[in-house]
């Protein structure tokens, strides 16, 4: 089997969707080796690269569409599908050439989520309406769906109506390096190339208000007088929610108990800086992750933190208690009562926090790289051999 890929943020992209993109490439490369992997790639990239030898990146040939990739990428790689003999083509974020079905190849597309519909003031307006669109029409076009959990699939079907039985939940894997087990040494090592405290609470993600990192900076105002536990955050901002929460901490007092990794001279100047590697180590050195965001298509960092045997405190609604299952503390994301509460408590209790180490490498065990894959593989051998 000969398969596609929309490789634009396999290449270029250092977040979520270029994560999903590279980790289900590699996976495919490494468990299905029969076949051939075709990444279609607008433009050269210096950050990623593949060096599987079933992988080959295409770019574009004409000089028309090395000027116009964006183009390209839309509509006119389908004349580079046709002249690979490409069999299935999966576009890995909400899209796929216009066009495509005439071509008689077969396509899949991945939804991870719906946030430009659910939260449209988060967006430009004009992205919002591309969006839209691009989304609308990759639901209605491709063959099959892959949705990145159930939340996902049911705003699909309430949203833009897309038949439920068009539509396969995938639950992505992460990196197999949150699972092993850390020495020491290495703990050391990392510990001292950040400055990090002896304990804290970890927080993990983008600083914009769906995230919720704001009401995580009142739990600890509720709890100054009685944990002196700093807060370790990962993820980088701008703008005016940002800009709220670093006032925040300036008006409480609290800017020394909340440290930006990512802001530091290392993250900007060093591209080695919080890599996946020391990522593992962090994570294992914490005391708890704290992700009670208000949304999101699946939630990577909860099941990453579930791989490193790391307790961790969510919200109980949209996708988190897909990915938490037992092993995750709910709270409340509008409360931040509720997560202090919850923050104090696992603090508090070291037979609460064995217990959801244990809950979470067993609930990890659910969303293993080899069941990930296959449930992938299983959607495209379902378009090309089993009539849908």
């Amino acid at each position: 089997m000969n398969i596609g890929f929309d490789a634009k943020r396999a290449y270029h992209n250092t977040t979520g969707l270029g994560y999903y993109s590279r980790t289900l490439i590699h996976l495919l490369a490494n468990y299905y080796p029969e076949h051939q992997y075709y990444l279609f790639n607008p433009k050269p990239s210096r950050i990623f690269r593949f060096t599987e030898a079933n992988v080959q990146e295409v770019q574009p040939g004409r000089l028309a569409d090395r000027l116009l990739p964006s183009l390209w990428r839309s509509s006119g790689m389908k004349k580079d599908l046709q002249r690979l003999s490409v069999n299935l083509y999966h576009g890995l974020s909400h899209e796929i050439p216009v066009g495509i079905a005439k071509t008689g190849i077969r396509s899949v597309v991945t939804i991870h989520d719906l946030i430009h519909e659910r939260f449209p003031e988060q967006y430009n307006p004009v992205d919002v309406k591309i969006y839209s669109k691009k989304f609308r029409y990759a639901c209605q076009h491709a063959d099959r769906i892959i949705a990145t959990s159930r939340q996902t699939k049911e705003d699909m079907i309430a949203i833009y109506q897309t038949p439920a039985d068009k539509i396969d939940i995938c639950y992505q894997s992460c990196s197999p390096l949150f699972a092993r087990e850390v020495s020491a040494e290495e703990k050391k090592r990392v510990a001292d190339r950040y400055n990090l405290p002896g304990q804290f609470f970890l927080s993990v993600g983008t600083i914009i208000d769906r995230k919720n990192l704001l009401n995580v900076c009142k739990a600890l105002f509720l709890l100054r007088e009685e944990l002196e536990l700093p807060l370790v955050v990962i993820g980088s901002g701008s703008g005016k929610y940002y800009q709220g929460v670093k006032d925040f901490l300036l008006q409480q007092g609290l800017t020394n108990k909340v440290i930006f990794l990512s802001e530091t001279t290392g993250a900007k100047n060093d591209p080695t800086y919080l890599s996946t590697e020391d990522l593992t180590v962090i994570y294992q050195l914490a005391l708890a992750m704290i992700y009670p965001s208000f949304y999101e298509g699946f939630g990577l960092p909860v099941l990453e933190a579930l791989w490193s045997r790391l307790p961790v405190i969510t919200s109980g609604q949209s996708c988190l208690p897909e990915v938490g299952g037992n092993a995750a503390y709910y709270v409340n994301p509008q409360s931040a009562e509720e997560i202090a509460a919850a923050m104090k408590e696992i603090y508090t209790n070291s037979e609460l926090r064995e217990s959801m180490k244990e809950k979470g490498r067993l609930q990890a065990g659910h969303f293993s790289p080899a069941v990930y894959v296959k449930s992938v593989m299983e959607v495209y051998q379902r378009v090309l051999y089993e009539g849908f």
